[in-house]
């Protein structure tokens, strides 16, 4: 994680989340306000012990938390796990709001 000095993470400040320079303002705030659109001049005047640099910090710390990597399985392998009679295909539990709508659709599907 080199390069973000302006990330803290402190046990004691906000449970240990990722906050701005040891302050009780976290990353996923700041990501949060950027996402609802408001704009670096907004979020500065909104806190104004806040820097520009906060805020692209946070994203780019962001960013590079979301960089990952997908790894698939070897075609041999992936095939076995297909034919495995131990696999079967996962349905979510529904909750009971959307169970009877979410059951209906299913079954016309079929």
């Amino acid at each position: 994680m080199l390069g973000f000095d302006r990330i803290t993470f402190d046990p004691d400040v906000m449970g240990g989340r990722a906050c701005i320079r040891g302050m009780r303002v976290t990353v996923s705030l700041i990501v949060n306000l950027v996402a609802s659109g408001m704009s670096e001049a907004e979020i500065l005047a909104a806190y104004p012990y806040l820097e520009p640099d906060d805020i692209r910090q946070a994203l780019q710390y962001v960013a590079w938390l979301a960089e990952e990597s997908v790894h698939t399985p070897a075609p041999a392998a992936r095939d076995r796990c297909r034919k495995s009679s131990t696999h079967r295909k996962y349905t979510p539990p529904l909750t009971s709001s959307v169970a009877p709508v979410m059951k209906a659709a299913l079954s016309e599907a079929r």
